[in-house]
């Protein structure tokens, strides 16, 4: 298998296999965990995350799981325990890109992603590391990316951290317009359910932050 790793966090190694066109996402072991902690630990949270995956990409744009039949099989490859596969979305990184845009282009993405993170949340999903690196921008479509911190919460508090999590992103990654960009985000997010609450709740948020400093 013609493997290139194409990016590595704390909690996973993200493979390209370029044959296939497809990436492999990886949960690393953690020496520092007992042994059948680590393994129950990453299990779950492979379980988990595809789960998740399958659940958001029938309401915005996501890779789609591939071999999902053969998931929870026991194999030499570990796919479905510690790994699966991804289609492999060849676009850009919004985080890299988004400050290349004309203004008009970068509100439209922030409005995009607004109706997204919407309806995200009124199925009660929690992206979990809400930031525009986990953003690919492909044939004028956003793809998120990266659930490996997501979960299913109706809380408005989770809500509002999720979006706490992309207003700082904007702040500290596209400094130049970001309170135009989180506007326009939060324009478009109005169509949740439970915006009201959840915004009354991000003041919260943002306020037990200002406490802190």
């Amino acid at each position: 298998m013609s493997l290139k790793l194409i990016s590595q966090g704390a909690e996973a190694k993200i493979f390209l296999d370029k044959k296939n066109n497809t990436i492999i996402k990886d949960r690393i072991k953690k020496s520092y965990r007992i042994s059948e902690l680590d393994e129950k630990i990453r299990k779950q949270r492979t379980k988990n995350e595809i789960k998740l995956l399958i659940k958001a990409n029938n309401i915005i744009n996501t890779p789609r799981i591939l071999d999902i039949n053969n998931s929870s099989k026991k194999n030499s490859t570990d796919i479905g325990k510690y790994k699966f596969k991804l289609q492999f979305i060849n676009g850009k990184k919004l985080s890299d890109n988004l400050d290349n845009l004309k203004i008009k282009e970068q509100k439209q993405i922030c409005r995009q992603i607004g109706v997204d993170i919407a309806k995200l949340h009124d199925n009660n999903i929690i992206h979990g590391d809400l930031t525009t690196s986990n953003m690919i921008l492909f044939d004028d479509k956003i793809f998120f990316i990266d659930f490996g911190l997501g979960f299913i919460s109706h809380k408005y508090e989770d809500k509002a951290v999720d979006i706490h999590l992309f207003k700082q992103a904007l702040e500290a990654k596209h400094f130049k317009n970001w309170k135009i960009l989180f506007n326009e985000f939060l324009n478009e997010y109005k169509c949740s359910k439970d915006f009201e609450k959840i915004l009354q709740q991000l003041e919260k948020v943002e306020k037990r932050g200002r406490y802190k400093h």
